[in-house]
This record gives C-alpha cells, structure tokens and sequence, in this order.
C-alpha cells in the first residue's frame, strides 16, 4: 500500500508529525517495496487558511492509497475521503515503520471522521 505520512524530516526513523495540512514535509512510502520518497509542504506551512485542503490534494495528487498522521481537520478529511483515501489517526511517538506495521496488523483502524475542529469554519 502507498502511505502518505506527514513527518518533520527526511528519515524513516523519524516520528510521525501529528499536524497534517501544516506539517513540513510528507514521506510517500511504500509498504509492498519499503520505498519512501520526500515531498516538500513547505507552501502551506504558513497559509492564512487552506492548509489542510491544498495540503490533501498534493496527497492525492502523489497517488496515496492512505494518510498517516497525528489529526485531520474536516476540510482535508472530506478531500481525502472523497478521493478514496484511508486517513489514520496515530499516537504521538511513533515511527513510520512503527505506524504502518500497527496499520497492516489490524491494530490501527482508518479513521471515520475529523478528530480536530476546522479553524475556518
């Protein structure tokens, strides 16, 4: 399955960000080959709204079957459902390999709804 996975840094060690639209960067990872490509978010870092939306579309636009993140507001949720893609919802501390082992053993479920309020509502 291809993941995207909001991180802070280039290294498959590192831990998951919990912010999605505002996060740094996105790891594309392969789990059927354990390939991961970096893609930059800077763009929207500092967005005065629309972060999480412009944010899913770059998601689905890269051909991500899944999102792993700490939150997903209502706006990107709603993107990424219609689009097809699986969102989930991890704890604080976990790596990607961490985050998408506990994926793939049925011990993390894809998330049915936003677990953060929109800021721009």
């Amino acid at each position: 399955m291809k993941y995207v996975i909001s991180v802070r840094e280039q290294n498959l060690d590192t831990t998951v960000d919990p912010r999605f639209g505002r996060a740094q960067m996105f790891a594309l990872y392969d789990s059927k080959t354990g390939g991961c490509t970096w893609h930059s978010n800077n763009q929207n870092l500092q967005a005065a709204q629309g972060a999480g939306i412009q944010s899913a579309q770059n998601v689905v636009n890269l051909g991500a079957e899944a999102v792993i993140t700490g939150h997903c507001g209502p706006k990107a949720f709603r993107v990424l459902t219609t689009a097809g893609v699986k969102i989930y919802n991890v704890a604080s501390g976990l790596t990607i390999k961490e985050a998408v082992k506990q994926i793939e053993s049925g011990s993390i479920k894809p998330a049915e709804d936003a677990d953060v309020e929109g800021h721009w509502v």
